[in-house]
């Protein structure tokens, strides 16, 4: 037991509806708008000091809980259902402890309430676990938020033996024995962390692909948006299903960007490359790659990690094994992450990378990062069109994670409007100039903001 151990003795919670600037596609399915999830708790420590958090996320369920298991707006009533029971549930849980081990009681009734949902709404497919992980992920970000401001400490000093009652044994396995979260997070922030830009599927590259122009003082082609932020960083959303075209695509953006890039001087960026579960095997990632490799200018070189190619049900697809292309590049788990045992069947798989996400939960990209970083992996922070508080609580993660080298952050690309009012706060993190974010101001109480 210690004193600064919390519990929560109140929660509330609201939606925000935000229209997209253009439509963003996830996995072959494009999308207009965002619901975002704002939560507020109160805690109070053993000793009897008290304060509020603050979390936010958007309800990514296209993501989540794709249109393929059920219709768009059925998973995101579904969503909103489980928000709010959770909330209610959170409220009326009387634990007492640190924030990772309140995340692990509420989990579980979470799933529970998950579960309710998808019996009363009568859904075809039962809400998976990383839908409910990613509805109640602004809960547990807030509970992060109030136990450091309660302590009078940033959230991220709150992770040793003097603060945490179980090692991570407990959590993990046997092989974090005696360990502990502050072994495997920074002290200090990284005071800067180059921005992964988002090249959708639907973007315009050059004048040629944009028929009308928002004309709306926002950049519209690649070349626009590198010279606005100064990129060095392009996430490249691609097919899956369409090697011709994925290909081109990889060696088109490698085009545009190289004329762009040689103009501004610039002669070192990177590219990751987004399936989003799409390719129906591995055999179709080796042949991308091939082809890559075989293609003008210097694509592959500059290809610094390929995100979760095929299917999130690693389980139903044991075939789909990543060993051979994971020898090429860095192959992150995304989608297929949600807790231990996926990372240990996703290793097992030959995934040699992990991709950490705030929508995911404080407490589980704490963790992951610490198992990633025990076992060696390549890591990753990966966005879901985050704005505001969102993008905050991801640039946290990001900037004390160790072995973190890059955000994704295009919130600002999609969703601009739900950032004016963090603009002015948080000038270094939202106003791209140099393509890095200014993590160095996320020292406050709590999570950091």
């Amino acid at each position: 037991m210690k004193n600064s151990d919390i519990c929560v003795f109140d929660a509330e919670y609201s939606f925000e509806k935000y229209d997209y600037r253009t439509p963003l596609k996830f996995g072959g399915v494009s999308t207009d708008h965002c619901v975002i999830f704002n939560v507020k708790v109160r805690v109070r420590t053993r000793d009897g000091k008290e304060a509020e958090g603050l979390g936010s996320m958007p309800l990514g369920n296209v993501w989540a809980f794709p249109p393929k298991y059920v219709p768009f707006d059925q998973s995101l009533q579904a969503m909103q259902k489980i928000a709010a029971r959770a909330v209610k549930s959170t409220r009326q849980c009387d634990f007492v402890g640190h924030p990772i081990d309140i995340s692990h009681i509420l989990e579980i009734e979470f799933l529970k309430i998950a579960e309710e949902v998808s019996v009363e709404m009568n859904l075809s497919v039962p809400v998976p676990k990383l839908c409910s992980v990613v509805t109640t992920s602004p809960i547990d970000a807030a509970i992060h938020d109030g136990f450091g401001k309660a302590n009078g400490i940033n959230s991220y000093h709150g992770l040793s033996v003097d603060y945490m009652e179980l090692d991570l044994s407990h959590y993990l396995n046997e092989r974090f024995s005696g360990k502990y979260l502050d072994q495997y997070v920074l002290e200090t922030p990284q005071s800067r962390i180059p921005l992964y830009h988002l090249v959708g599927a639907l973007d315009p590259l050059t004048d040629a692909d944009v028929s009308n122009r928002l004309n709306d003082g926002l950049p519209e082609t690649l070349p626009e948006w590198i010279v606005a932020d100064g990129l060095t960083h392009l996430k490249i959303k691609l097919n899956g299903s369409n090697l011709d075209w994925d290909v081109d695509r990889v060696l088109s953006i490698e085009k545009v960007t190289a004329e762009t890039q040689k103009n501004r001087g610039i002669d070192q960026w990177f590219y990751s490359a987004d399936f989003n579960e799409t390719c129906q095997d591995v055999e179709y990632l080796l042949e991308f790659l091939a082809k890559i490799q075989e293609g003008a200018g210097s694509a592959f070189d500059r290809l610094a990690y390929i995100e979760q190619p095929t299917d999130r049900d690693l389980k139903a697809h044991p075939q789909n094994k990543m060993h051979q292309a994971a020898k090429i590049k860095p192959v992150v788990i995304d989608e297929s992450l949600t807790d231990f045992e996926t990372f240990l069947l996703a290793r097992e798989q030959g995934y040699s990378g992990v991709a950490l996400k705030a929508c995911k939960g404080q407490s589980q990209a704490l963790l992951m990062g610490a198992a990633a970083q025990e076992y060696d992996m390549f890591l990753a922070v990966q966005d879901l069109t985050c704005p505001g508080a969102s993008f905050l609580h991801s640039a946290g993660i990001a900037a004390r994670v160790k072995g973190i080298t890059a955000i994704e952050g295009n919130g600002r690309q999609f969703c601009p409007v739900a950032n004016e009012d963090w603009r002015e706060k948080f000038p270094s993190v939202f106003v791209i100039s140099d393509g890095t974010i200014g993590t160095y101001v996320l020292t406050g109480n709590g999570l950091g903001h």
